[in-house]
């Protein structure tokens, strides 16, 4: 059976890597056991690699290059026709922002696959 494909959203990402042992990790997990596929095309990929290596993320360059990494050898890259971005105010993107005391936290209740079946926690 073929896993069910998603595009990963770069919040969770981030997430994943901030906390190994919250829900976010355990989606990005399922890419590499098998169980979700996932897609992305460069306006995704390029969106990944800028978020990851945002310093007030304190994620060391190594362990965002690793991910990039992975992402390209384990994901299926698709021109999924639109660019991310056009999605995203200039407003609303922070880039300078020190978030030292920011802590993350996510309870993951559904997921909504593209074929349109869910999953509920």
């Amino acid at each position: 059976m073929n896993p069910r494909r998603v595009v990963l959203d770069t919040n969770v990402l981030v997430s994943a890597l901030m906390s190994p042992s919250g829900n976010p990790a355990k989606i990005y997990k399922m890419f590499f056991t098998g169980d979700l596929g996932l897609v992305y095309n460069e306006s995704i990929l390029s969106e990944y690699d800028d978020v990851l290596h945002r310093p007030y993320l304190r994620i060391p360059d190594e362990d965002a290059g690793k991910v990039i990494n992975a992402i390209k050898m384990h994901g299926e890259h698709n021109e999924l026709g639109f660019d991310i971005n056009q999605f995203m105010d200039d407003h609303v993107k922070v880039y300078t922002t020190d978030f030292e005391d920011l802590i993350f936290v996510y309870t993951v209740n559904k997921i909504i696959f593209t074929d349109g079946t869910m999953k509920e926690r």
